[in-house]
């Protein structure tokens, strides 16, 4: 692992899973009408449900683009019980964006350590922020300067370092176990949309610099309707340092049936680094949800998040859900897990973990 000029010479970055502690999570108020068309109030009730969860355990922050938004916020939270016990670990602030997915357009944070021990007294360990280029996964929906320019507005708040990657390349078409592995699909990060100027071993190369990485991992393609060309967390998850949750089709003449077998196959072949198969827990695909115009929507239970506490995951059919739910719930036996209503979010073609940030803990 290589230091940062961001960080000091001295320090080295980790990306941590998302598993491990946090001091936060950041979440983007829902308000682009273009998004969620004609569903944008059951949006915005879906995310007062996630903010419900996740504030009893952590801080929220959450960006809004206006003052009319704050007072949304505010009336969707208090019709939750229990909002009076854990209302001041909500934190509003007042930035413009473009859209609410800030796993893509936000900082993605890594941990440094100071190798030499800090000597003198300074700080032996860091946060910083890596502040990744974003085109709206390949110059599909303009305008995106201010979704641009957020990962860089909440290092400047939080008052810690900025890496400036030379990179685009958005949160949710990577997942870590925190100790040096990374998954990845080829569909997304080759994808000439993003650089087209950078083979894969160039990829490699900035992220083993940015995040830590030893090892990289990957799989092919993402899932029928996913506008982000393949991003990993509808696909497969680290849940453990040796435990990985992966999507199936078991239907053979569904559209998803191959890509999703092929990456499972690359997954049961994977070792860990002590040479050891890795747990694979199956999540079942849940039936197709359709937008309004019959097309195909990326519904994936792959799309959890883990917080302090308790497990987000996104619940689109009653069958389905109860089965992916408890496979969850065996991975997660010390947190909650709690179903949030996703039809309406993946509307917008994403859900749970897309719309989420976590600020690890120091």
């Amino acid at each position: 692992m290589s230091a940062s000029p961001a960080l000091g010479e001295a320090f080295t970055p980790r990306m941590p899973a998302e598993w491990e502690p946090h001091r936060g999570t950041w979440l983007v108020w829902p308000h682009n009408d273009e998004t969620w068309p004609g569903r944008l109030e059951a949006v915005q009730q879906a995310y007062a449900h996630m903010i419900a969860a996740l504030a009893p355990g952590e801080w929220v922050f959450v960006v809004v683009a206006s003052e009319e938004h704050r007072r949304t916020l505010f009336a969707c939270l208090e019709t939750h019980a229990g909002w009076q016990r854990w209302k001041d670990h909500v934190r509003v602030l007042h930035w413009p964006t473009n859209d609410s997915w800030v796993r893509d357009t936000g900082p993605t944070a890594v941990l440094a350590e100071r190798a030499d021990g800090a000597p003198g007294g300074g700080p032996r360990f860091r946060r910083a922020h890596v502040c990744w280029r974003f085109n709206a996964w390949g110059g599909k929906y303009p305008p995106w300067d201010d979704d641009d320019a957020l990962a860089g507005r909440i290092a400047a708040w939080l008052g810690e370092p900025a890496i400036e990657a030379d990179l685009v390349l958005e949160g949710g078409s990577i997942d870590v176990d925190g100790a040096g592995t990374l998954l990845t699909t080829e569909q997304c990060l080759l994808h000439p949309n993003r650089n087209p100027g950078l083979d894969r071993a160039a990829i490699e190369a900035r992220l083993r610099a940015l995040l830590g990485i030893e090892r990289i991992v990957w799989l092919g393609e993402g899932i029928v309707g996913d506008d982000t060309d393949g991003h990993v967390d509808d696909v497969a998850r680290f849940v453990d340092r040796e435990t990985i949750a992966v999507a199936v089709e078991p239907d053979p003449g569904h559209p998803n049936h191959a890509p999703l077998a092929d990456n499972l196959e690359r997954l049961r072949a994977l070792r860990t680094v002590e040479g050891r198969p890795y747990r694979i827990v199956e999540l079942p695909q849940p039936p197709d949800v359709l937008s309004p115009d019959g097309d195909p929507l990326p519904a994936s239970y792959a799309n959890f998040y883990v917080a302090n506490g308790v497990v987000l995951v996104p619940a689109y059919h009653p069958d389905t859900d109860a089965r992916a739910l408890a496979a969850l719930r065996g991975c997660f036996p010390e947190r909650r897990v709690v179903a949030i209503p996703s039809r309406d979010l993946v509307l917008g073609l994403g859900a749970v973990h897309c719309l989420t940030q976590p600020l690890p803990a120091l």
